[in-house]
């Protein structure tokens, strides 16, 4: 049996697989994603050239470390690649994301990106989300207020706390509020509604976002599902 570790490590290494010499790369942010970035940086020392954005300060920190060349965001229009972790995933590449605070950044990426790749352990495929909870990235000011109106959706909120008891702040100064819903039956729907409450600058559903997903199995294996889009194109394996 392989290890949660191992199978993130399987399925972000073969992610990495899909960069190629030239490509300017997102770079996500997470337990995963992390083992995709120390493969990314192993292939650059080896001769690998290529641009890459980082989705949060501790993706940069660690990019930088491997020597991976980042480029600032306004010198790229677009990227061919991001490479990114989540929390949860159903079979229609529906994604829970924002475990690790970088929601924002990460869907600013990946709506950037010609194909999103997700990596995940089997753990994170889920038949439904809503089991962990939602992110939502909201705005200090009147944060009480965005707060109640989350709660009005069906759900109970927690603001994120630092182990220390501060409260969790994002790269882009904002708090976190995670939702429980313990099931989504309609993120579409949720994503929407999410996005008309003043105060809330952005949510972990990501719909329609992902191309494919790289899920690390027990057995060391890796199981690759395909977005619809990606199945008429037939561009990566499977």
């Amino acid at each position: 049996m392989t290890s949660e570790m191992n199978m993130k490590k399987i399925a972000a290494e073969h992610a990495a697989k899909y960069v190629q010499d030239g490509m300017k790369i997102g770079l996500g942010t997470g337990s995963t994603a992390y083992y995709a970035i120390l493969k990314i940086g192993e292939m650059v020392r080896s001769g690998l050239s290529i641009q890459a954005v980082a989705t949060s300060d501790a993706s940069e920190k660690l990019a930088m470390e491997q020597g991976i060349p980042l480029t600032p965001v306004h010198q790229i229009d677009r990227l061919d690649l991001t490479i990114d972790g989540a929390d949860e995933l159903d079979d229609q590449l529906r994604l829970i994301k924002g475990g690790g605070g970088a929601l924002l950044r990460e869907k600013i990426t990946a709506y950037h990106s010609e194909r999103l790749v997700i990596v995940a352990d089997e753990a994170k495929a889920v038949a439904q989300l809503g089991a962990f909870p939602l992110p939502v990235e909201i705005v200090p000011f009147a944060y009480e207020w965005t707060i109640r109106s989350l709660a009005q959706l069906g759900c109970s909120v927690q603001l994120r706390r630092q182990p220390d008891e501060g409260l969790y702040v994002t790269d882009n100064g904002n708090y976190i509020a995670d939702c429980r819903f313990q099931e989504i039956s309609g993120p579409e729907e949720l994503s929407s509604r999410l996005g008309t409450i003043p105060g809330v600058v952005e949510h972990g559903l990501f719909i329609g976002m992902a191309d494919q997903a790289i899920i690390g199995c027990r057995d060391g294996s890796v199981r690759i599902l395909h977005s619809a889009s990606m199945q008429a194109k037939n561009t990566f394996d499977s």
